[in-house]
């Protein structure tokens, strides 16, 4: 079980309950600090203090007082009226995601809720029912209001969930699990929906398909280093030392180790003296990526223990601060460089596509055809290729240079961060697919090579690779092909030949 605090929550515990199925709980010591913040709400309550979403409207009506009897009803209203999203629903992984985070959050007690409402959180976490949460109609400040209100709804048993492969009312599940829904009291509905969970549990999800498939994309270009013969020596350690970025070292080292006893590497000289970039650069392409993805995950594990909500109570409700915790620019930043990381390993992983297709470019049959002229080959999974490539040009423009203003010119400066948290997913999901077709063809390339001449390592994945996809003996529909590989390489659960990121080579350390 992962128990949960607010404070420590580590991307392995994520990755257990969101893959694994790890039940969720809370401490003891979390619940005394929750039950400690709550009854400083109520007092707020009592006294009929002047509190911004305890006693007074939100956004443009932080003005208006609402009195103690209508504090549930404020509550409601602001749940139903801010559901508002739209489009398709959330990976159903993210919804979990989003429960789990939005849990960990208020277990910080600085939120003013019951521990009901946490326990409730977790109880759809640990039944699998997760809330259909819309993607779209978040600014990504104020809180991901639009996507937490479709989750908040869940806990009052309003809304739909999924649940066990179908989307059904929340009622419908809740029974069948016997779960009952709760009803929100002061200060609860504004502690669920201001916060930045949607885009971080869109982060989250993305960042760990993200740092699978960079992994993965060292042994697929090293396959494709087999295929077309390529020059070992610019991954040579003292090259990359040489400059001095940890990253470039460390893909260079992995690309190395893929490579250790293959007869179908050359040496510089050998066949030519260099290679184009898009062999001898991928350190320096792939490491400026992991250079990336190190931030972003940083990032994200800050976010994923933050206080986003508004207002916070600190002292036990001696002071109560309005701020803007709740403001993603932070995460919207960190998601527009995910998506443009990830964008490049799609170029320049298309960039090798074209090596091996392209006659004028190598010695191999043109577009690796079975029979060139009667038969296409690999031609139209170059285009294929070049148009995800030229897509993710553009989804990776970056959302969070945008803002809009909101609630009358009250909230004049928003992120877009959850936009940049879709987008950057969208752009991993290209990349595999860019990442798949050169498996394709760089399996290919190889084969004609000689896979008794491959390194261990590769001829492991390519075997592997060949129980998907067959070789290409005649023209087929490939789009099945492509479909296949990548349903695999976003299943795989590890990666051929994988160096752990602090296992360096003597020189080093």
């Amino acid at each position: 079980m992962v128990l949960l605090n607010g404070q420590t929550l580590t991307f392995d515990e994520v990755k257990r309950v969101l893959f694994d199925g790890d039940k969720v709980g809370f401490s003891d010591e979390s619940r005394k600090k929750v039950e400690k913040s709550r009854q400083a709400v109520e007092k707020i309550v009592a006294e009929e203090r002047i509190v911004y979403g305890i006693t007074t409207g939100f956004g443009k009506f932080s003005d208006v007082y609402i009195d103690k009897d209508n504090v549930e009803k404020l509550q409601l209203n602001l749940i139903r009226s801010h559901a508002c999203g739209i489009g398709q629903p959330f990976p159903e992984v993210v919804s979990r995601a989003m429960l789990l985070l939005r849990a960990n959050a208020l277990l910080k007690g600085f939120s003013g809720v019951r521990p009901v409402v946490i326990e409730r959180l977790l109880d759809l976490v640990n039944a699998h029912i997760h809330p259909v949460v819309p993607e779209q109609g978040s600014l990504g400040a104020s809180g991901d209001l639009a996507p937490l209100s479709h989750l908040a709804l869940a806990l009052i048993g309003e809304g739909e969930v999924f649940y066990k492969g179908q989307k059904v009312p929340t009622l419908t599940a809740l029974t069948k699990e016997g779960i009952f829904p709760i009803t929100l009291t002061a200060k609860e509905g504004l502690a669920l929906i201001n916060g930045t969970q949607a885009m971080t549990a869109m982060g989250v999800v993305a960042y760990l398909e993200a740092e699978k498939l960079a992994y993965q994309s060292e042994v697929i270009a090293s396959v494709t280093i087999e295929g077309l013969r390529g020059i070992i020596d610019a991954f040579d350690e003292d090259i990359h030392l040489a400059r001095g970025y940890k990253e470039q070292v460390d893909v260079a080292a992995r690309i190395r180790d893929h490579l250790a006893d293959s007869e179908l590497i050359t040496r510089q000289g050998e066949l030519r003296v260099q290679d184009a970039y898009s062999i001898r650069c991928i350190p320096q392409v792939h490491g400026a990526t992991w250079q990336t993805l190190n931030y972003v995950k940083e990032k994200l594990e800050i976010e994923m223990n933050a206080a986003t909500d508004n207002p916070l109570i600190f002292n036990d409700g001696e002071k109560v601060l309005s701020g803007g915790n709740f403001h993603g620019q932070p995460i919207a930043f960190a998601m527009d460089f995910l998506a443009i990381a990830m964008a490049e390993l799609a170029n320049i992983s298309e960039r090798r596509i074209e090596r091996l297709v392209n006659p004028q470019l190598n010695d191999l049959p043109p577009f690796l055809s079975p029979e060139p002229g009667l038969q296409s080959g690999a031609m139209i999974m170059q285009y294929a290729a070049a148009s995800l490539v030229s897509e993710n040009k553009t989804l990776a423009h970056p959302a969070s240079v945008d803002s809009i203003p909101s609630s009358a010119n009250q909230e004049d400066h928003v992120s877009m961060g959850t936009i940049g948290s879709r987008h950057a997913y969208q752009v991993i999901t290209n990349t595999r697919r860019v990442l798949s077709i050169e498996t394709i063809c760089g399996m290919q390339a190889a084969e004609i090579r000689g896979v008794e001449k491959m390194a261990s390592a590769t001829r492991h994945f390519l075997n592997e690779g060949r129980e998907i996809a067959p070789t290409i003996s005649e023209d087929r529909v490939f789009s099945k092909d492509i479909e296949a590989i990548n349903t695999w390489l976003k299943e795989k659960t590890s990666t051929v030949g994988k160096i752990k990121k602090n296992e360096m080579h003597s020189k080093t350390r």
